[in-house]
């Protein structure tokens, strides 16, 4: 592996049910309950936060710089970061102010996770054609890649490598970084985006989302043997997946099945996939890419992930739907005070 282990939570900005059970609340509330959650995340030693960017009535957040900026300024060791920015239906230039103005409020912890994202929602409502769904992506992460390199160079922009957006001729951004900023690249796992990542130099995530996460180490050796024939040091490789823990094993698959149902069927609607089934929920817990269950449980699943992908970084979705707040401040609690002291204690026990 190439540096320490770094572990995170992520979080869509589900919109979540009220305590009682009965009711969805408020988009207002959902933010500022993720707030709290990523307070609570520093509070614990997790070592990055992360808020996916949407624009569908499922989730609150569509400007994740502004909630971590909200996060920043009441914690003082987390990183924060994106799960994603849809970088294809936003600028390179405004992203770039808008984080690097989030690196100086954070004194250095602000960071980025770029992707093309799973939902498609923001290119119409930006103004976007889905049939430039893969130009857009491949021209403005060039760009992007320009403009950190420039930075970090202290030279201007010079950028002319695109159809879809128009150049740039000796521009200066501000604010500049006065540390670096790190940006990642989140791919669902096909081949040319995994290459991608390492043409532009960037580290790599894998949204692992369903099935084995084992069936991915095809995809981090693939990324590695990029990285080698463009003549440049290995970058960190990281996972996202989703879970819940709770205290026993019972508690967390009982507060999760209901919603995941849910979720799988109103997705699956949209997508033209078969109706989920108990089996399937079953599999993915004990075989797949749901990470449920005590800390114990987690943690063993999670160490055995990092050890068959050889991982830099482990993101867990702890959000899940319209699972309550209440439970989603405990998942980060007991990931944070329990099962990542676990999974440090087993890859030690394995070195």
């Amino acid at each position: 592996m190439t540096q320490r282990i770094t572990f995170g939570l992520d979080t869509f900005g589900d919109v979540t049910r009220s305590p009682d059970g009965d009711d969805l609340l408020p988009y207002d509330q959902v933010i500022r309950n993720i707030v709290a959650e990523g307070v609570l995340a520093d509070e614990v030693g997790i070592d990055v936060f992360g808020i996916g960017e949407h624009h569908r009535d499922d989730f609150a957040v569509s400007a994740p710089d502004v909630v971590l900026t909200a996060i920043a300024a009441q914690t003082r060791n987390i990183h924060l970061t994106t799960s994603v920015i849809v970088l294809s239906s936003d600028d390179p230039v405004r992203v770039f102010e808008r984080f690097s103005t989030l690196q100086a409020i954070s004194e250095g912890r602000a960071e980025m996770t770029l992707g093309r994202g799973s939902f498609t929602e923001s290119f119409p409502l930006f103004g976007y054609d889905l049939q430039n769904y893969e130009q857009l992506f491949e021209e403005k992460l060039d760009l992007m890649r320009t403009i950190l390199d420039a930075d970090a160079a202290d030279e201007p922009v010079t950028w002319h490598r695109g159809s879809l957006r128009p150049g740039l001729d000796n521009q200066r951004l501000y604010p500049t970084l006065a540390t670096p900023l790190p940006v990642w690249v989140a791919v669902g796992g096909s081949p040319e985006s995994v290459v991608r990542a390492a043409r532009h130099r960037f580290p790599l995530m894998l949204a692992v989302i369903g099935g084995a996460a084992r069936r991915f180490r095809p995809f981090v050796d693939l990324y590695r043997r990029a990285n080698d024939e463009f003549g440049q040091p290995q970058l960190p490789v990281g996972i996202h997946s989703p879970g819940l823990i709770a205290p026993t094993d019972d508690e967390a698959q009982e507060r999760l099945f209901e919603e995941w149902m849910a979720g799988q069927r109103r997705i699956g609607a949209e997508r033209g996939w078969p109706a989920p089934t108990m089996e399937q929920f079953t599999r993915e817990i004990t075989h797949g890419a749901l990470y449920v269950g005590s800390p114990d449980t987690v943690a063993a699943k999670i160490a055995d992930t990092i050890t068959a992908l050889d991982l830099d970084r482990f993101v867990l979705k702890y959000a899940n739907g319209p699972v309550a707040h209440e439970h989603n401040l405990e998942t980060i609690r007991l990931y944070g005070e329990e099962v990542i002291p676990r999974v440090r204690r087993i890859l030690d026990q394995r070195s």
